[in-house]
């Protein structure tokens, strides 16, 4: 994993970020049925005229009946920016230990996590019973529980918040961004990148390396 202690650890978001133009759920409702109504339930929440909360419950009722592998393997075709694999390698190379931070549901953050190497993943959770999906959520997970987890984090890293960066782009990244040392917009919104130590725009995630490097320059 790491050939000495990490000098430095990186949020990345996953929806709007990793997944450009769109949301994962967006994406697995289309599969689903119900990509209109979660469509517009997500510009809401952008919008603030919706919270987390509310917008987990509708997505959820959509799941209802599901079977998890089957779902599960409909995330090899979700749409994923380039370079990710690049830029996880680069982390590592480097002493920063990359993770996600998202609000994505875990099976997504365990596919990911799986997929390219991050150190771990945190996300809101649905109920399964039998191997289907109830319609339920599990467990509630909000841009704060995002901050939160991903500081819990850096803690048992023995890493402090100012070593710390997050790469993300809208709404539910503005506390993790307001309490770590670096924040990137990546292809981001007018709030997001308001907020954000750096905006970078690419169609490619390695465009964020040099911003990131920062982190590593700031401990020598």
């Amino acid at each position: 994993m790491f050939s000495s202690d990490p000098v430095g650890a990186v949020f990345f978001d996953v929806d709007g970020t990793l997944v450009p133009g769109t949301s994962s759920s967006v994406f697995l409702a289309g599969y689903l049925g119900h990509r209109d109504e979660l469509t517009e339930a997500e510009d809401a929440y952008a919008a603030g005229a919706m919270d987390n909360r509310q917008v987990s419950e509708l997505d959820a009722a959509g799941w209802a009946g599901a079977h998890v592998d089957e779902v599960s393997g409909r995330l090899e075709g979700l749409p994923l920016v380039s370079g990710i694999t690049e830029t996880v390698a680069w982390c590592r190379h480097n002493g920063l230990v990359p993770v996600l931070a998202t609000l994505a549901w875990s099976p997504v953050g365990s596919y990911l996590t799986d997929r390219f190497g991050f150190h771990a993943f945190s996300g809101p959770e649905l109920e399964t019973v039998g191997g289907r999906f109830t319609g339920q959520v599990a467990r509630h997970f909000d841009e704060y529980g995002k901050r939160d987890v991903a500081l819990a984090q850096a803690r048992e890293l023995g890493l402090s918040p100012r070593a710390c960066g997050a790469v993300g782009d809208s709404r539910s990244d503005l506390p993790l961004f307001a309490s770590v040392g670096l924040s990137v917009a990546f292809n981001a919104s007018p709030g997001a990148r308001g907020a954000a130590t750096v905006a970078v725009d690419d169609e490619d995630l390695r465009g964020v390396l040099p911003s990131l490097s920062r982190l590593i320059t700031s401990t020598l």
